[in-house]
């Protein structure tokens, strides 16, 4: 080229990153801060709940998308589903910050065809919160069966599906209906039929108790300092970050145990932007980025080397919400087969439709 002549320069194509994901599990500066890191566009696509997750990747099969957010009990159906594709571990090297048992929560039933395809980003727990200037509750007598006490008729919230195990748990823990801690209604269609039948005679008999069904996390919230909701079942996240906010709210595990979930990361088999989502991986990875996580949603971090980063506020409601030994009594979710999740669904819709009947 001659001197002083006009140079052509090539501009790096725009990076991008798509995600389907749950709004309330990406709280600011978690995004924000990735951006101005490393100059890749994210774009986020929200979702409340698995159902409405699955029945999106099914219509789209995954076009469109990069990483995605399933909870770790639902991996059969993901299987099925077949829109996921393989992680390369040696491109995850800050895997090794995960905490060991919350990655093998992972690794031990998202394998398959040779390749893992889930990775943890959080967990929490669905268990009984309230208005703390309402009510007063405490650990040794808390339960499930609580929602149901004749005080609280009218002031209920909670999912339905939700609702339903929970009073199975009672049912079990008292003696009402034996089922190995509902583990029985995993067993085949006969065996949960039996079992969530006299479940949802008892949650049809009371349904003049539920204020309000929610969705998702705004949902809950709004049922408190809205909707006249006295207690509920809900998920920690949205009550402790309530309560985070200075709102009369508490949240404890009952004595059936709360239900516990893990979050995590799946990328579809149709990414285009590989190196991108390795990239935001990697960086949700870290210490202090799984603090940030932490400490804006009020759930909980699964990234090792933490607890330094958390505010004494985030430790102190930690301790509150699982008093004595609440976490050794934690409900795993299982993993669930596409039959129990139809089921699930069917028996979910009654329960809907018998409050819209009253």
């Amino acid at each position: 080229m001659a001197a002083g002549g006009v140079g052509i320069v090539s501009a790096r194509p725009a990076r991008e990153l798509n995600l389907l994901n749950r709004p309330d599990e990406l709280p600011d500066p978690v995004i924000p801060n990735f951006e101005k890191a490393t100059g890749i566009t994210v774009k986020s696509t929200p979702f409340s709940q698995d159902d409405e997750l699955i029945a999106g990747l099914r219509a789209t099969g995954g076009e469109g998308f990069d990483l995605c957010q399933p909870t770790r009990d639902r991996a059969l159906q993901f299987k099925e589903l077949g829109v996921l594709g393989a992680f390369d571990v040696n491109k995850l090297p800050n895997s090794t910050n995960l905490v060991p048992s919350l990655f093998n929560g992972s690794t031990s039933v998202w394998s398959w065809d040779g390749g893992l395809r889930h990775l943890p980003h959080c967990w929490g727990t669905e268990a009984i919160s309230w208005r703390s200037d309402r009510t007063v509750l405490e650990y040794r007598n808390l339960s499930f069966g609580t929602l149901w006490e004749d005080q609280y008729r009218g002031a209920v919230q909670g999912r339905p599906d939700a609702l339903l195990l929970g009073i199975g748990l009672w049912m079990d823990r008292t003696g009402r209906l034996p089922s190995n801690r509902m583990l029985d209604a995993y067993k085949d269609e006969e065996s949960m039929t039996a079992i969530y039948d006299v479940i949802l005679k008892f949650a049809i008999d009371r349904r003049a108790w539920i204020r309000q069904f929610w969705g998702g996390a705004d949902d809950a919230k709004t049922g408190f300092t809205e909707n006249g909701c006295t207690i509920g079942k809900t998920w920690d996240g949205p009550a402790l970050s309530l309560k985070k906010d200075g709102l009369p709210i508490g949240y404890m595990a009952p004595q059936e145990g709360a239900i516990t979930w893990l979050d995590g990361w799946a990328i579809a088999k149709t990414a285009k932007n590989l190196e991108e989502a390795y990239e935001f991986l990697n960086y949700l990875m870290t210490p202090e980025v799984s603090a940030q996580i932490a400490e804006g949603s009020s759930y909980n971090p699964v990234v090792a080397g933490v607890h330094a980063h958390l505010s004494q506020q985030a430790r102190k409601s930690f301790a509150e919400a699982y008093p004595e030994d609440a976490l050794l009594r934690l409900w795993h979710r299982p993993p669930e087969p596409s039959w129990f999740a139809a089921l699930r669904v069917r028996y979910a819709g009654r329960y809907r439709a018998a409050l819209q009947e009253a």
